[in-house]
């Protein structure tokens, strides 16, 4: 039998379990094996390839965002493992890889992710399906995103707003109200200042696009517990899609006493990276979003795992995605087969030179929804001259300072 055939007999008796352990089992291990596998920096991205002997290439990416020249170290190191490994043992190479060394961060987890979204592109080519067919099968046929919004002035901001409107988008994001200002400028504003024009500038945005689009407010971690209930108490009448980030993740019991204090949504876990962590947020009811990274929490097969576990608090998932068309091809494989998906971060940039020219091409955008594409494993590929095309940039240590000196964040 062909593995076509195989495939879809596999799919017609519902064989496919969360993990892939009923296809991927011991059982059934597969002749395929792992040559060679390749960490490819470019632009500002780091990817893997991960070759077989079988002819089948899988593509993944960290999303460890400054610290990808560790991550790609790291990657190397699991190399030794995995050459000569059976690629379609997914989970327990990633229970293996995981465990192996007893620590943990974001640096192993952006390596990890990125070679578990490239066994799973590969598992997808060898049953000539995509990912999300492995994984439990499409729950839909589209995906919402929301469009990035940026500029350094509220009119530029409004702007954004009203131009993503027109381009057919129903949801604006990376959507702040202070401003994406240089991080060379120095701030200060007092607080009645800070909070009053922070308000009027929601304002602004909802005035300029009516309730046609959502707006996901993002505050980028740089209040206090205390302004973060005075500013979503302010912007409440305004109805935002969610509130992402008020204050640094660090300490849960903060954020669910934000949680408890205010009526608009939370949206939070982008720098999460482990199972546990996100069950952690979820028990204190502190997110009603969580933002799960596939790039950087653990791949398709942990993300799959959170997004069950949001399920079972009622809890959506919007994956973060500040990354590259790979990572956004990951995520709409999860966002395709998970039940409580809400909408997808599409970063500026996605549909335009030279951003999609690091891949053969992107997926299929339509007023405002990315098609889920048929094609087999994650349905995007590098294009062949990307890494000479696209030397690597390291990202600049640069964060902004209060006028007193001190570090801010934003």
């Amino acid at each position: 039998m062909d593995r076509r055939k195989f495939s879809k007999n596999l799919l017609a008796a519902g064989a496919f379990s969360l993990a892939g352990s009923s296809l991927f089992g011991s059982n059934t291990r597969s002749k395929m094996k792992i040559t060679d596998i390749k960490v490819l920096p470019i632009d500002q991205y780091l990817f893997v390839q991960i070759h077989t002997d079988a002819g089948i290439t899988g593509l993944g990416e960290s999303g460890a965002w400054g610290f990808l020249e560790a991550s790609g170290t790291m990657i190397e190191t699991f190399k030794s493992y995995l050459i000569g490994k059976d690629p379609l043992q997914i989970e327990h190479h990633w229970q293996y890889l995981y465990r192996s060394f007893h620590f943990t961060g974001a640096v192993i987890m952006g390596a990890l992710s990125a070679i578990d979204i490239a066994l799973w592109d590969i598992a997808g080519k060898y049953f000539d399906v995509p990912c999300y067919q492995l994984l439990g099968g499409k729950t839909r046929d589209k995906a919402r995103v929301y469009y990035h919004v940026r500029g350094d002035t509220k009119e530029k901001l409004v702007q954004g707003c009203i131009d993503a409107k027109k381009a057919g988008f129903t949801a604006v994001g990376h959507l702040t109200p202070f401003l994406d200002e240089s991080r060379n400028i120095p701030y200060f504003k007092t607080y009645a200042d800070k909070m009053d024009d922070a308000i009027d500038t929601v304002r602004r945005y909802r005035e300029a696009v009516g309730d046609d689009v959502d707006l996901c407010i993002e505050i980028h971690r740089r209040l206090s517990p205390a302004e973060a209930v005075t500013l979503a108490e302010g912007i409440e009448k305004y109805h935002p899609y969610f509130y992402e980030d008020p204050i640094l993740p660090d300490n849960l019991e903060a954020m669910d006493f934000i949680a408890r204090k205010i009526k608009i949504p939370i949206a939070t876990g982008e720098r999460f990276f482990t199972l546990q962590q996100f069950e952690t947020l979820l028990e204190r009811g502190a997110a009603q979003y969580v933002r799960t990274d596939i790039c950087l929490a653990g791949g398709l097969s942990n993300c799959k795992k959170i997004a069950a576990l949001a399920e079972t608090h009622f809890v959506q998932v919007v994956p973060h995605n500040p990354l590259s068309p790979v990572s956004t091809a990951a995520c709409i494989q999860l966002a395709a087969c998970i039940p409580n998906f809400a909408l997808q971060e599409y970063p500026v940039g996605e549909n335009e030179a030279p951003k999609n020219q690091i891949v053969k091409s992107v997926l299929r955008l339509e007023k405002g929804f990315l098609i889920v594409p048929d094609a087999p494993g994650i349905g995007v590929e590098l294009a062949e001259d990307a890494q000479k095309r696209f030397p690597f940039k390291p990202r600049e240590i640069k964060t902004r300072l209060n006028t007193d000196g001190s570090v801010m964040d934003q």
